[in-house]
Protein backbone atom coordinates (compact mmCIF):
# COMPACT_ATOMS: atom_id res chain seq x y z
CA UNK A 1 0.00 0.00 0.00
CA UNK A 2 1.41 3.85 -1.11
CA UNK A 3 0.23 4.53 2.51
CA UNK A 4 2.68 2.97 4.38
CA UNK A 5 6.13 3.71 2.23
CA UNK A 6 6.66 7.31 4.39
CA UNK A 7 5.31 5.47 7.64
CA UNK A 8 8.41 2.90 7.17
CA UNK A 9 10.80 5.12 5.97
CA UNK A 10 10.20 6.91 8.70
CA UNK A 11 10.64 3.64 10.68
CA UNK A 12 7.38 3.85 12.58
CA UNK A 13 6.28 0.39 10.79
CA UNK A 14 8.81 -2.29 11.15
CA UNK A 15 6.29 -5.24 10.88
CA UNK A 16 3.82 -6.39 8.67
CA UNK A 17 0.85 -8.99 8.80
CA UNK A 18 0.46 -11.79 5.48
CA UNK A 19 -1.95 -14.37 4.71
CA UNK A 20 -0.32 -16.81 2.06
CA UNK A 21 0.16 -19.96 1.34
CA UNK A 22 4.04 -19.96 1.81
CA UNK A 23 6.16 -17.08 2.91
CA UNK A 24 6.83 -14.71 -0.21
CA UNK A 25 9.69 -13.47 1.42
CA UNK A 26 12.90 -14.60 3.51
CA UNK A 27 14.75 -13.92 6.30
CA UNK A 28 17.64 -11.78 5.62
CA UNK A 29 16.08 -10.56 2.17
CA UNK A 30 16.25 -6.84 1.20
CA UNK A 31 13.74 -5.35 -0.85
CA UNK A 32 14.12 -2.07 -2.58
CA UNK A 33 11.70 0.03 -1.04
CA UNK A 34 12.17 3.67 -2.68
CA UNK A 35 15.54 5.24 -2.13
CA UNK A 36 16.21 2.65 0.08
CA UNK A 37 15.22 -1.09 0.81
CA UNK A 38 13.82 -2.76 3.74
CA UNK A 39 15.29 -6.19 5.21
CA UNK A 40 13.77 -8.63 6.65
CA UNK A 41 15.09 -9.63 10.26
CA UNK A 42 12.34 -12.09 10.99
CA UNK A 43 9.25 -14.27 9.97
CA UNK A 44 6.65 -16.54 11.85
CA UNK A 45 3.79 -18.09 11.72
CA UNK A 46 1.19 -16.95 14.06
CA UNK A 47 -2.87 -17.88 14.51
CA UNK A 48 -5.42 -15.31 13.39
CA UNK A 49 -6.06 -14.92 17.27
CA UNK A 50 -2.38 -13.36 17.57
CA UNK A 51 -3.68 -10.47 14.85
CA UNK A 52 -4.32 -8.19 17.49
CA UNK A 53 -5.77 -4.26 17.70
CA UNK A 54 -2.51 -3.36 19.11
CA UNK A 55 -0.69 -5.48 16.22
CA UNK A 56 -2.41 -4.09 13.52
CA UNK A 57 -1.87 -0.38 14.74
CA UNK A 58 2.17 -1.36 15.10
CA UNK A 59 1.58 -2.68 11.26
CA UNK A 60 0.31 0.95 10.10
CA UNK A 61 -3.74 0.24 10.04
CA UNK A 62 -6.52 1.42 12.56
CA UNK A 63 -7.83 -1.99 13.24
CA UNK A 64 -7.91 -5.63 12.93
CA UNK A 65 -10.45 -5.34 10.11
CA UNK A 66 -8.72 -2.93 7.81
CA UNK A 67 -5.41 -5.09 8.20
CA UNK A 68 -7.16 -8.26 7.22
CA UNK A 69 -8.49 -6.36 4.16
CA UNK A 70 -4.58 -5.52 2.98
CA UNK A 71 -2.98 -9.22 4.66
CA UNK A 72 -5.25 -11.71 2.71
CA UNK A 73 -3.39 -12.48 -0.78
CA UNK A 74 -4.94 -15.03 -2.83
CA UNK A 75 -5.91 -18.39 -1.21
CA UNK A 76 -3.83 -18.32 1.17
CA UNK A 77 -4.64 -19.93 4.77
CA UNK A 78 -1.42 -19.12 6.85
CA UNK A 79 -0.96 -16.10 8.75
CA UNK A 80 2.76 -14.67 9.03
CA UNK A 81 4.04 -11.88 10.76
CA UNK A 82 7.11 -10.62 9.34
CA UNK A 83 9.60 -7.98 11.28
CA UNK A 84 11.48 -5.77 8.87
CA UNK A 85 14.20 -3.05 8.62
CA UNK A 86 14.51 0.28 6.72
CA UNK A 87 17.55 1.02 5.00
CA UNK A 88 17.92 4.60 3.50
CA UNK A 89 20.61 3.79 1.09
CA UNK A 90 20.31 1.30 -1.49
CA UNK A 91 23.19 1.89 -3.31
CA UNK A 92 24.73 -0.66 -1.55
CA UNK A 93 21.60 -2.92 -0.53
CA UNK A 94 21.44 -5.97 -2.76
CA UNK A 95 18.18 -5.66 -2.61
CA UNK A 96 16.43 -8.63 -4.22
CA UNK A 97 13.40 -6.80 -6.14
CA UNK A 98 11.22 -3.94 -5.28
CA UNK A 99 8.24 -3.42 -3.45
CA UNK A 100 6.54 -1.00 -5.04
Amino acid sequence: MKRLRAPIMRREITCSVRIWRRPHVKVGGRYRLSEGFIEVTSIRLITLAEVTPKLARRSGFLGVVDLLKVAKHGLGENVYLIDFEYHADATTSGAERSLE
